[in-house]
């Protein structure tokens, strides 16, 4: 099952979303064209003065892939899932630091630091934190464009590190409220791949497991748990790492050097949870918020498989969901190409220079096209993305590989390059 194809008529009024089947109807029958390819939308040839019934657009925020979801009732009738890019982000910005300092040291002209003079607006956040909240909006504004959305919920809260940290805080309920064990239980799952510390294994059921033992000084904080299937956290018991690992020494750096590792996702989520929220409200929608522990719940409620897409249709308070679709569409952000004028090698020194054209015979690398080669020795249908060159000669990229020296002539736009990846 495919996602349901959403609907505009010809004044690009919101119209409720269709099956495949019926757009496809619509197509052949010449009252309706493609509006867009991604997310597929079709446009009537005629003005719909009905009411289209209101749909609710989920969405669960990851450090690394948002899911989004939109519900009609209680019909899941859409599904995405979005993964950022904010790590690429963080990599290039570094690199590019590292690149001026060593020219600033091989040139030592004196200037004096101009680094005090810089000031940050309020609720500045890093490139690689707000590159997450831009890429969500984007997609928010395009589905609210193309589907008559009243409503958003948002998964506001995923973990809550201080409780996880330090199990025995009081004062504030909800902290030890009776969803507190889903929380860890989720970070934990996430944090160790959903796969057994000591064996590697996967899907199976998994327990969450203390590498130091309570019972020879071990604590709850999160540090010091980790996730190991039944028979794993068995054979163990109360033994110290060290003597159950005695074998396996790689294995136990390995997984101390894990148990370590800071709470990066969790503070990336918690850092732009509120600027998503109140960029969000900037839509006009009522926007309801929830919490990770409560998606977890109404999943495991409803035995849903564990997947982005299918986290945010649980997000918040939900009826007995049906599922209309079960193919989500995979978007993966990948940015726009770089302004620089000559590329450099690893070191910082020019190795090629780039050309400002960046628009060949009415194509632009990155776009999407469909080349229908009629002669020649590459007779056959091409499809996926372009790479130009002002020779006329492109370059494509299928799903079976590279297709090279590709006139053209040949070539038909299906998408316009828009920095994002589609699966």
């Amino acid at each position: 099952m495919s996602n349901y194809v959403l609907v505009i008529d010809t004044n690009q009024k919101p119209l409720n979303p269709c099956k495949p089947g019926m757009a496809r109807s619509l197509l052949k029958a010449g009252k309706a064209e493609v509006f867009r390819r991604y997310p597929f939308a079709i446009i009537l040839k005629k003005a719909v003065s009905d009411t289209p019934e209101p749909c609710q657009l989920k969405l669960d925020p990851g450090s690394k892939t948002t899911g989004i979801a939109i519900l009609q009732g209680n019909q899941v009738i859409w599904g995405a899932e979005l993964t950022h890019r904010g790590q690429q982000i963080k990599n290039d910005l570094e690199s590019r630091r590292a690149i001026r300092r060593s020219r600033r040291n091989r040139k030592t002209r004196y200037r004096p630091a101009r680094f005090q003079n810089r000031t940050r607006q309020k609720g500045w956040l890093p490139p690689s934190l707000d590159h997450r909240v831009a890429t969500t909006m984007t997609w928010i504004n395009r589905l609210i464009r193309f589907c008559p959305i009243s409503s958003i919920a948002q998964e506001l809260v995923k973990f809550d590190t201080q409780v996880m940290e330090n199990p025995e805080i009081s004062g504030v309920g909800y902290q030890q409220g009776t969803l507190h064990q889903y929380e860890v239980r989720e970070y934990l799952l996430e944090k160790w791949s959903r796969t057994c510390a000591y064996c590697g294994v996967k899907d199976v059921p998994l327990e969450v497991e203390h590498i130091v033992p309570k019972s020879k000084g071990g604590s709850n904080r999160v540090s010091n748990l980790t996730i190991a299937c039944i028979p794993c956290n068995q054979a163990k018991s109360n033994q110290s790492i060290e003597d159950f690992l005695s074998e396996k020494p790689d294995l136990l750096a390995k997984i101390k050097q894990q148990a370590k590792s800071s709470l990066k996702d969790a503070a990336a989520v918690n850092a732009t949870r509120w600027k998503l929220f109140t960029t969000l409200k900037q839509t006009g929608l009522p926007v309801t918020p929830g919490t990770g522990a409560q998606t977890k719940f109404n999943r495991s409620q409803q035995g849903v498989a564990k997947a982005h897409w299918l986290d945010a249709a649980c997000v918040g308070k939900v009826p007995t969901l049906e599922f209309c679709t079960s193919k989500p569409l995979l978007i993966k952000a990948t940015g726009h190409g770089c302004r620089q004028m000559c590329g450099t090698d690893k070191y910082g020194f020019p190795k090629r220079h780039r050309s400002r054209m960046q628009v060949h015979k009415g194509f632009r690398t990155g776009d999407m096209v469909k080349a229908v080669v009629t002669a020649g020795k590459k007779i056959g249908t091409y499809v996926g993305r372009v790479l130009c060159r002002a020779s006329g000669s492109f370059d494509i990229a299928t799903q079976s590989g590279r297709v090279t020296g590709i006139s053209h002539k040949y070539c038909q736009p299906i998408h316009k390059k828009d920095g994002y990846a589609y699966a």
